[in-house]
């Protein structure tokens, strides 16, 4: 059973930047596809992002494109999110997920639709909150 902990959320202004991490309490995450997740208050949660456990391939939602970037350090265990010119609308609990690829290959689940794209995900996060404002 992958164990998963988010950290480095936190309080933010606008145009801000923040680096989330994801680490497993055991194992390594060297062949898990792994995701971003995030929760607003009153809103459906939505899939942001994904990498490919060879960190070659990486998905976003349209909404962070361009802003957030994710990253993988397997010699850490750690996959990262780094948000940029942050808004009031990013918002959010974030959360971490991960699904067992088995070998190290390009494929990335990811769908704007949340209720496939969680499907694809066992392992996930108790997540980290992310406020953005003045």
């Amino acid at each position: 059973q992958l164990q998963l902990a988010e950290s480095g959320g936190g309080l933010v202004q606008p145009g801000g930047s923040l680096r989330l991490s994801c680490a497993p309490f055991e194992r390594t995450l060297d062949r898990y596809a792994m995701a971003w997740f995030r929760q607003a208050p009153g809103k459906e949660r939505e899939g942001i992002s994904c990498i490919s456990s060879s960190g070659g391939t990486a998905n976003y939602a349209n909404s962070v494109k361009g802003r957030f970037t994710t990253s993988r350090d397997d010699a850490k265990s750690t996959v990262y999110l780094e948000l940029n010119s942050l808004k009031s609308e990013d918002t959010a609990v974030y959360y971490c997920a991960a699904t067992w690829i088995g070998v190290v290959s390009e494929a990335c689940p990811f769908s704007s639709d949340y209720d496939s794209m969680k499907l694809e995900y066992d392992y996930w996060g108790r997540g980290t909150q992310v406020t953005v404002s003045s």
